[in-house]
């Protein structure tokens, strides 16, 4: 089967959706029927996920199945709505907006509203602590356009979903599916940087020539104007803990345009191709912490309004443009 065989080669997977209805709960139920049985395999969402009926267009969605001896993590409120007998394992030391989560395992089959950690350093803590459970292959379910603080790039490896959902126009689509693949394939920092970098909470920080951090005045990359020329070109790297926008992007292009930016990983970078690819032009670079593997793209031909696209043509010109294999799992 597609792609299942690139997934057997690592721990942790995330299935990421460009956009609401691009087929993310579709690919995740594709996989986890297609998973060896002998596969100890736990799922969790940093959102909600398993819906059976879209909010906002009033469309039918697929829910999330789970099969017997898998494991999963959500709020106390969805536990107590799930469609399948489980037992509970652990009450997790961390809460939702919908109570403490819950791991458990399936033990008959059935359906789930799945609502996991909502920070990245609670998803870290849960997928660490499965080792005691014997866990083999950890899934998070995730999403581009969801606000959440939990960050699917904690996985080592990563399936892309998208489709008409995202746009209308087919060009439209491509260009901003490739450039989130652009930015998902950005490379890691190396092992030193890491371990400069990885320990600094907030704000702003420059690293100089002796690897030495200062922490900067500006609280983050939305107040640009607070940045000092004379630090920036001081500056062997520019580490943003928070988000990554534009305003400074350009601001540290106009200061000194070789500088290198890390930021934690791709889901904090809000920018724009434009500014992107005039800091690149201007000698910039952009490193991530951690990087997750990107194994393939799946895609939705068909909107929740009833508009799609040729499956084929979709697959085969997305596939060429940023040289991944593309499915659409409904012709799998």
């Amino acid at each position: 089967m597609p792609f299942i065989k690139e997934i057997l080669k690592h721990k942790s997977l995330s299935i990421v959706g460009m956009h609401k209805n691009t087929g993310k709960t579709e690919c995740l139920n594709y996989i986890l029927g297609r998973l060896p049985r002998t596969l100890k395999t736990a799922v969790t969402s940093i959102g909600v996920d398993g819906e059976s009926v879209d909010q906002v267009f009033g469309t039918s969605k697929p829910e999330i199945f789970l099969n017997e001896g898998m494991f999963f993590c959500t709020s106390e409120k969805h536990y107590a709505a799930r469609r399948l007998v489980s037992e509970i394992c652990e009450i997790n030391p961390f809460r939702t907006s919908l109570g403490r989560t819950v791991t458990a395992k399936v033990i008959y089959s059935g359906t789930v509203l799945l609502s996991g950690p909502s920070s990245t350093a609670e998803l870290d803590q849960w997928m660490s602590g499965l080792g005691k459970f014997g866990i083999g292959l950890t899934i998070v379910d995730g999403a581009l356009s969801r606000m959440s603080s939990a960050s699917p790039a904690v996985s080592e490896s990563m399936i892309l979903t998208t489709g008409a959902a995202l746009s209308s126009n087919l060009q439209t689509l491509i260009s901003k599916t490739e450039f989130a693949v652009e930015l998902i394939r950005l490379k890691e920092c190396s092992q030193d940087e890491k371990t400069v970098l990885k320990n600094l909470e907030s704000g702003i920080w420059t690293v100089d020539y002796e690897n030495v951090p200062h922490k900067l005045e500006a609280k983050s990359s939305f107040v640009a104007n607070d940045l000092s020329a004379d630090e920036i070109k001081k500056a062997k790297t520019v580490y943003v803990t928070g988000a990554l926008t534009d305003s400074f992007l350009k601001k540290i292009r106009l200061c000194s345009g070789k500088t290198k930016i890390v930021v934690r990983d791709f889901t904090r970078c809000f920018i724009t191709p434009y500014e992107y690819r005039a800091f690149i032009l201007a000698g910039g670079k952009i490193e991530v912490l951690r990087r997750t593997d990107l194994l393939a793209i799946c895609v939705n031909p068909v909107s929740p309004s009833g508009f799609s696209f040729n499956s084929d043509m979709l697959s085969s010109e997305l596939g060429s443009r940023v040289g991944l294999p593309v499915y659409d799992l409904r012709k799998c």
